[in-house]
């Protein structure tokens, strides 16, 4: 979907769309979390009132419970392939769109608005019943901030399902793709499964790279070497 088509969507006055699936949900939906369901209706579990405040750990845990949920769904329906796509295509619109951004973490958009935004925004995309109605119930329960952790959360279980992990790699500078083959074949030797890389730039680590597999990580940033230099000279002094 180009910049323009997700532009449109992100705004105002946006073209109506009621999913299907919502017409069986209990009273109260609006304020359920996620789990799964009969044909694929999400149903309810309460975790309570929003905090736009809340720490990133409270939120990474949401973002994971709603994953794990949506991944259940999907295994069952034989459609893991489908999120996949859902993923792939959610993230590079992610990267793509500040206004899409917007949408999902700024305050001023209402409940309404918002799921109004990303109906119509899934609907444009193509997305599977199963994304269009996660999409739909975050935007109704104000947790639509989390959703680049709930698509890092959903890829790895993924992964997992094929039997890979996924490093999380940030680097100083965009790596091309034969360097990160070159470090997924390298990680693959060390952990012995097939590796995923999840790139990140940060241009103050000046050089090098953070490698996080799991619990494990490897930091040879050139900035890591400073630091730990410059207390080595301050125990010296």
């Amino acid at each position: 979907m180009s910049h323009e088509g997700v532009k449109a969507v992100a705004r105002g006055n946006l073209l109506c769309y009621t999913h299907a699936d919502f017409r069986a949900q209990p009273a109260g939906w609006g304020n359920t979390a996620l789990r799964p369901g009969p044909a694929g209706v999400l149903g309810a579990i309460s975790i309570g009132r929003v905090d736009v405040s809340e720490p990133a750990s409270i939120s990474t845990g949401i973002a994971e419970r709603y994953a794990r949920a949506v991944f259940e769904l999907a295994r069952e329906g034989k459609s893991i392939k489908a999120l996949e796509a859902d993923i792939a295509a959610l993230e590079a619109a992610l990267g793509d769109s500040t206004d899409l951004v917007s949408l999902i973490s700024s305050p001023l958009h209402t409940r309404a608005q918002q799921r109004l935004a990303v109906s119509a925004l899934a609907e444009k995309m193509a997305l599977s019943d199963i994304m269009k109605n996660a999409l739909a119930l975050k935007a109704s329960k104000r947790r639509l901030n989390v959703l680049p952790q709930f698509l890092a959360a959903l890829r790895r279980l993924a992964a997992e399902e094929k039997g890979e992990v996924t490093a999380e790699v940030t680097a100083a500078r965009a790596l091309t793709k034969a360097q990160q083959q070159k470090l997924a074949k390298a990680l693959k030797a060390s952990v012995g499964k097939n590796v995923n890389i999840d790139l990140a730039v940060d241009e103050s680590l000046i050089g090098g790279l953070v490698v996080k597999v799991g619990s494990k990580m490897i930091d040879t940033t050139i900035a890591s070497r400073l630091s730990n230099l410059q207390n080595a000279m301050k125990e010296v002094g």
